[in-house]
């Protein structure tokens, strides 16, 4: 996670738990793959509280996952 996020989360007071659990609990509602860094991925979840969140993200060449942003709907 970038310092962005980590930003990110302290304004929508989310914690890294609650970015997991959107993850694994959500589903990919927008593939962006017009980006020359690599195609972009935003997934719409859950937080544990049940607030919904988006989550941008990419794979690095690596197969690691990035997250790019998060931000409270």
């Amino acid at each position: 996670m970038s310092s962005h996020v980590e930003e990110e989360m302290l304004d929508d007071n989310l914690e890294r738990k609650d970015i997991e659990n959107a993850i694994l609990k959500g589903k990919i509602d927008k593939k962006m793959a017009h980006d020359e860094r690599g195609t972009r991925y935003r997934i719409e979840g859950p937080v544990r509280d049940g607030r919904l969140i988006h989550v941008i993200c990419r794979f690095r060449e690596n197969s690691n996952l990035i997250i790019i942003t998060v931000y409270a709907l």
